[in-house]
């Protein structure tokens, strides 16, 4: 008896929930002396360091709980370090909330993650199997990273393409799992989206959130260098079911052949429930029934299997009027018979065999990954599975902002939240700032982040107003605000200047000549090609102080030096200006000018300042763009070409557009020029404006401000000064027709559920205060007088809406508006 009780206690226990013998956790809780034991063993360790728990952290250590069980059958233990009782230098830090997650081989880190990046379950193992499996998953961008793996793969393995709109959902979770099970077999590539899909012949790429291709390069020869890999598409859900039953499918014959009854073929598709079309063949037309059984296999490869059966044998009576069969899947199915009279109505038959079920969770994952509204937007969404490493750069909370900034020379702070695609797009920028101090060997210099989204009272005491701001601080100082590009070459040269003393106190004339071309130039001359140096002719001129406090402001934009001497009259003479002035160099082999000074507030110096910096024939560039924009002015702009060959031309044609300059005849244009070597982009501007890339140099005249009317110079005639003022004469007298007409289209929501402003204005009529007076209507008016309009044909509306009509262009241009979003 005693032995059956026992029996019993087991079985109980195998069932019940409240043994703890079979409901374990797999999650390990280390000391710091079992965390140094378990880095020597060469293992892998996933890692989870935390303090205090807050109902978020409690949420994401529930998943890593549930994780465990899931990556010990991949070889990963699970673990957790308890930093409150346990102190490891490094990964126990001083933060309350501690959000980092460690992928450990041995004692050497793989990857780190946010935990809001690894939030759930299918995260975990998605982002952990995809570390590991970082050299045997290949990912690409672009169709040239695809034809490459190709290429190699040819004659070798196939390739199993998988696309996932975002990491760490539960889609990038399968195919991960089955690159673990099935990595040596297949080559597996994994994109996110863009050019690769277009090319896979997925026409609405915003409407794919996930996909699968199975590229056959095995079989593809190696001499058929340019050619891609013919492939199948899985047309369900990628799940790992899915993606298995889809691999034997790809491993299956092509196409079959029996003399059996249709109802007596046993093939591996009836296992992987997936019906079957029978084909019948007759003795003097095998040769081509053979052909057509092998197109259709093409076609409906991974959907159905085929079977050729030869009508000869004597086991088959099958009435000759029939020439196709097809069988369901599941037990007891039927096989019917049917008359086929071309290849289409078999595609037809076969074609959108979708369940319900899987439509409806198409219908889930559309609603959960729908198009953003914004490109920046859509690549953050799209890469947020991707963690940044956050060790170079310092993470303030509020314990330690102040603290920080009173610490150090220079701390640069970019305030941000997590939620704004724009600050995650920069975080990577940042960093890159931070590596380029260090290998500079600057370190005066503290960089640091803040999540306003978590430290609210210091972003609304520091009166930060959007994201991402970046600010300098000084101590005892007002903080200074970095307005440039959000770019790492833009900050770090904000930063090198700002660390300059501004401005510059001058002696001598020969200090000056220093500042001005010299070796105090030639140290900067990198991140201040330009330099500015202030006139006075005694230190107790009343303008000085005004033109120190310009100075300070202009700090991190350029060099700023001040000579006040009686020495200053002379060049003053020299240069046909009257003291106070400025003379801006551009170096020894540029040129210096000068101007006269009209001394009043700071603010108004600043400005006065920033428009002599700016060149009077500048080569445009993304950067420099909206300054020269600002100028509001007709553009005169010669794009010139990046041959090695068309150097001596460029050289001689930007040196007769400079002796333009000199006429005095172009003060309505803005002469500019763009090099294409140095500016891509400038190439497809080039084709906006024509409508074809025209032989180089090539010189236009851009209206943007009025009409958007472009002119190209006639192809073959020769750039030269009076030709050139004759056609610009041509022009302004109308006599010439424009080459192209830039339409200034509205941005508009591409969603109507995404005009955010549109609903709140139907909320509270006018509340959307950002936009312009006249877009600021009454909401119920126009309302009304659209029921109007559509009760009469709904014209006004389809010329409001032309830019999302399907069926072709709208009948009306849509309203033309200005604004200084231009095509570069």
């Amino acid at each position: 008896m005693a032995w059956f009780i026992c029996v019993i206690i087991l079985l109980l226990c195998s069932k019940s929930e409240q043994c703890t013998t079979g409901n374990a956790s797999k999650l390990i809780e280390h000391t710091a002396a079992h965390f140094f034991e378990k880095m020597q063993s060469g293992k892998m360790y996933f890692i989870y360091f935390g303090k205090q728990v807050n109902p978020t952290i409690g949420l994401f250590i529930e998943q890593l709980e549930k994780s465990a069980d899931v990556l010990e059958d991949y070889g990963i233990s699970v673990a957790k370090v308890n930093c409150t009782n346990e102190h490891i230098a490094k990964y126990c830090t001083g933060e309350k909330l501690m959000k980092k997650v460690y992928l450990f081989r041995g004692g050497n880190v793989l990857k780190s993650f946010d935990t809001d990046t690894v939030f759930d379950v299918n995260a975990i193992v998605a982002h952990v199997l995809f570390t590991v499996l970082f050299d045997e998953v290949r990912y690409v961008h672009t169709i040239a990273e695809l034809q490459s793996v190709e290429r190699a793969a040819k004659g070798k393995a196939d390739i199993v393409l998988g696309h996932v709109q975002v990491l760490g959902l539960p889609e990038h979770r399968a195919l991960m799992e089955t690159a673990f099970v099935y990595g040596v077999k297949y080559q597996f590539v994994l994109t996110t989206g863009g050019p690769v899909l277009t090319n896979m012949g997925v026409d609405d790429i915003s409407s794919l959130t996930a996909g699968l291709w199975f590229l056959h390069c095995k079989g593809a020869s190696q001499s058929q260098h340019s050619d891609p890999c013919p492939h199948t598409a899985l047309r369900r859900a990628l799940t790992t079911l899915h993606i298995y039953t889809f691999l034997q499918l790809m491993e299956a014959p092509l196409v079959s052949e029996a003399s059996v009854e249709p109802s007596e073929v046993n093939m591996v598709h009836s296992h992987l429930q997936v019906p079957l079309l029978f084909l019948f063949s007759q003795p003097h037309t095998v040769a081509l029934d053979r052909v057509t059984a092998q197109t259709l296999a093409w076609r409906l490869r991974g959907q159905v299997g085929l079977v050729l059966i030869h009508r000869e044998s004597p086991d088959v009576k099958i009435p000759l009027e029939y020439n196709a069969a097809y069988r369901l899947p599941g037990e007891g199915s039927e096989v019917k018979y049917l008359i086929l009279n071309n290849l289409e109505e078999v595609i037809d038959l076969f074609r959108d065999e979708s369940t319900p079920e899987e439509e409806e969770e198409d219908d889930d994952n559309w609603a959960t990954l729908d198009v953003l509204d914004d490109e920046v937007a859509e690549s953050v969404y799209r890469d947020r599975g991707q963690s940044l490493d956050m060790d170079a750069v310092t993470e303030l909370t509020a314990d330690t902002f102040h603290s920080t900034v009173a610490e150090s020379d220079y701390t640069v702070v970019l305030f941000y939240v997590k939620w704004d695609a724009v600050s995650m797009a920069f975080m990577q920028s940042y960093i890159e700032v931070s590596e380029s101090l260090e290998d500079a060997d600057v370190s005066d210099v503290e960089l640091a982040v803040l999540d306003c989204g978590e430290w609210t009272d210091v972003c609304s005491a520091q009166k930060i107003r959007s994201f991402p701001t970046v600010r300098l601080y000084r101590p005892q100082e007002p903080s200074q605000p970095y307005q440039g590009m959000l770019g790492t070459e833009s900050v770090n040269r904000f930063i090198m200047l700002s660390r300059l003393v501004s401005p510059v106190l001058l002696s001598s004339p020969d200090e000056v000549t220093s500042f001005l071309e010299g070796d105090l130039y030639q140290r900067h001359a990198a991140i201040a090609p330009v330099t500015v140096l202030g006139l006075f002719s005694s230190t107790a001129d009343a303008g000085v102080p005004v033109f120190k406090e310009a100075a300070k402001a202009l700090r991190g934009e350029t060099m700023v030096g001040l000579f006040a001497d009686r020495q200053a009259e002379i060049w003053a003479v020299e240069y046909s200006v009257t003291l106070p002035a400025i003379l801006v160099s551009r170096g020894p082999t540029g040129q210096t000018e000068a101007h006269s000074l009209n001394l009043c507030m700071p603010d108004q110096l600043v400005t006065h300042i920033q428009r002599a910096l700016l060149d009077t024939f500048p080569e445009l560039t993304v950067e420099n763009l909206p300054l020269y924009l600002e100028v509001k002015k007709k553009l005169l702009l010669l794009f010139v070409g990046e041959e090695e060959s068309g150097r001596k031309g460029n050289k001689r044609v930007l040196d007769d557009m400079r002796s333009l300059l000199n006429t005095g005849l172009l003060n309505p244009y803005l002469p500019c020029w763009i090099h294409l070597g140095h500016t891509p982009a400038g190439k497809a501007v080039l084709e906006a404006y024509l409508g074809f890339l025209p032989l180089l140099p090539a010189l236009v005249v851009s209206q943007l401000a009025t009409g958007g009317e472009v002119f190209h110079y006639p192809t073959g005639r020769p750039l030269m000064v009076q030709p050139i003022l004759q056609w610009l004469q041509r022009v302004e007298d109308g006599e010439e027709p424009p080459a192209g007409v830039i339409v200034d289209e509205k941005w508009m929501p591409s969603m109507p559920f995404y005009d955010f402003l549109s609903v709140m204005d139907q909320e509270v009529p006018g509340y959307a205060s950002q936009r312009s007076a006249k877009t600021k209507t009454n909401r119920i008016e126009r309302a009304e007088g659209e029921k109007e309009k559509s009760s009469s044909g709904g014209g006004e509306r389809q010329a409001r809406t032309g830019a999302h009509n399907p069926q072709g262009s709208p009948t009306t241009k849509p309203p033309q508006t200005s604004h200084h979003h231009s095509e570069l």
